[in-house]
C-alpha cells in the first residue's frame, strides 16, 4: 500500500482529501501545520505528499524547500488557491514535482498524484556515464567524479529527459512535457533557468558547455559524446 502524507490546515479539505485517497487503496496520514509537516515527513517513508501552501506555523514553500535541502526526495505535489505565474515557478523551483490550484476536482488530482507516483517509482539499473559524470537511474542520483552532486527531482527528470533522448534536438515545450509534465504551466524563461542549473552541475565549463548545447529559438541538444 502506498503512503501518503495530506498537509492540509482546512478540516474539510483534508476530509475530502483522506477520503478519497482511501477509496483509492492508499495509505493516508494528515497534518495541519508546517513544523509538524516537516519532521513528519523527514522522518516518515511516504510515498507522496499533498502539500498545503497557506499554512500556519511554517508555510509551504519553506516546507518544500526544507525537505529538499535535507534530501527528502518524495513527489510533492503543492496544493494552494496562490494561481500567479511567480508563484507556480517558485514551487517547481524549489523541487515540487507538481502544483495544484484551488479549486481543483478530485479526479483531476487523483490522476496527478497517480502520474506524479508513477514517474517516482520509475527506475532502471541503467548508470549512465559521460565524462566524469554519472547518472545513476536506480539511485535516482547524480555524481560526477565519483562525488554525489545534490539535484532536485526538476533537474534530475530533466536529466533523465536529455539522457533518454541524447543526441536529439528537444524544444521546450517537448522539454516541460516530460520534465514538469503534461498541462503544467511553465514559462520558456523556467526551462532556461532549469537548464543553466544542471549546466553548473555537469559541465566542465558552464559558461561553454560541452554537453547541453542551446539550439537558438527551439530548445536544446544534448551530446554525450
Amino acid at each position: 500500500m502506498k503512503r501518503i502524507l495530506i498537509v492540509e490546515d482546512d478540516p474539510g479539505i483534508a476530509m475530502a482529501l483522506e477520503d478519497d485517497l482511501r477509496a483509492e487503496g492508499y495509505g493516508v496520514d494528515v497534518v495541519t501545520d508546517g513544523e509538524t509537516a516537516t519532521r513528519q515527513a523527514a522522518s516518515g517513508p511516504y510515498d507522496g505528499i499533498l502539500l498545503d501552501v497557506m499554512l500556519p506555523k511554517k508555510d509551504g514553500f519553506a516546507v518544500c524547500r526544507h525537505l529538499r535541502a535535507i534530501g527528502v526526495q518524495t513527489p510533492i505535489i503543492l496544493l494552494t488557491a496562490r494561481a500567479t505565474e511567480p508563484d507556480k515557478i517558485l514551487g517547481l523551483d524549489i523541487g515540487a514535482d507538481d502544483y495544484v490550484t484551488k479549486p481543483y476536482s478530485p479526479g483531476e488530482l487523483l490522476a496527478r498524484v497517480k502520474a506524479v507516483l508513477r514517474r517516482g517509482s520509475e527506475a532502471t539499473i541503467e548508470t549512465f556515464r559521460f565524462g566524469s559524470v554519472e547518472v545513476d537511474f536506480a539511485r535516482h542520483e547524480l555524481r560526477r567524479e565519483g562525488t554525489v552532486v545534490p539535484t532536485t527531482p526538476l533537474e534530475f527528470r530533466l536529466l533523465q529527459t536529455f539522457v533518454r533522448h541524447r543526441g536529439r534536438a528537444l524544444g521546450r515545450q517537448r522539454l516541460i512535457d516530460e520534465a514538469w509534465g503534461r498541462d503544467t504551466f511553465v514559462t520558456e524563461r523556467a526551462v532556461d533557468n532549469q537548464v543553466t542549473n544542471l549546466r553548473k552541475k555537469i559541465e566542465p565549463r558552464p559558461s561553454a558547455p560541452v554537453y547541453l548545447h542551446s539550439i537558438r529559438g527551439y530548445g536544446y541538444r544534448f551530446d554525450p559524446a
